[in-house]
């Protein structure tokens, strides 16, 4: 009997200890774009007159929104009319510097389901999110809020 009950209070401390989304992941919080550049071919680095912001929330959801100041952009994969917005639920992980989110809901419907996985850098207030194929050739920085 005691060892059956030392099982159930160290499986219910491991099931405790482990959350399924790790709120203190040094990304989690409201980050407000400060750039936003793209790579061509030819690795001429060119700055996007973007604006933004990305919130990871405590409880595992990952907002997006971006605005090119040209209402009149192309459209591209993730926007229209210049303006990029969805959110889902994220998956963090911290020792890869890696997110992947499934999008729930985006401006784009092409989005609705896929799973995006980036790259992201912390230091200090600033984060660095890249694209996991570095070919896509973009780089968003955004300062903590």
């Amino acid at each position: 009997m005691k060892n059956q009950m030392k099982f159930v209070v160290l499986a219910m401390g491991v099931a405790f200890a482990a959350p399924a989304f790790a709120n203190d992941a040094s990304i989690v919080g409201a980050w407000s774009m400060t750039s936003l550049q793209f790579t061509d071919a030819n690795g001429k680095v060119a700055k996007v007159p973007y604006s933004g912001q990305v919130i990871f929330s405590e409880g595992g959801t990952l907002s997006v929104q971006a605005m090119d100041a040209n209402a009149n952009a192309a459209p591209t994969t993730y926007t229209v009319n210049g303006y990029e917005a969805y959110y889902g639920p994220v998956e963090i992980d911290e020792a890869q510097k890696t997110f992947a989110i499934t999008v729930e809901s985006s401006l784009v419907r092409d989005l609705i389901g896929k799973r995006l996985v980036r790259k992201f850098e912390v230091t200090s207030n600033q984060l660095v999110i890249l694209p996991a194929d570095p070919s896509e050739g973009w780089r968003v920085t955004y300062e903590r809020r």
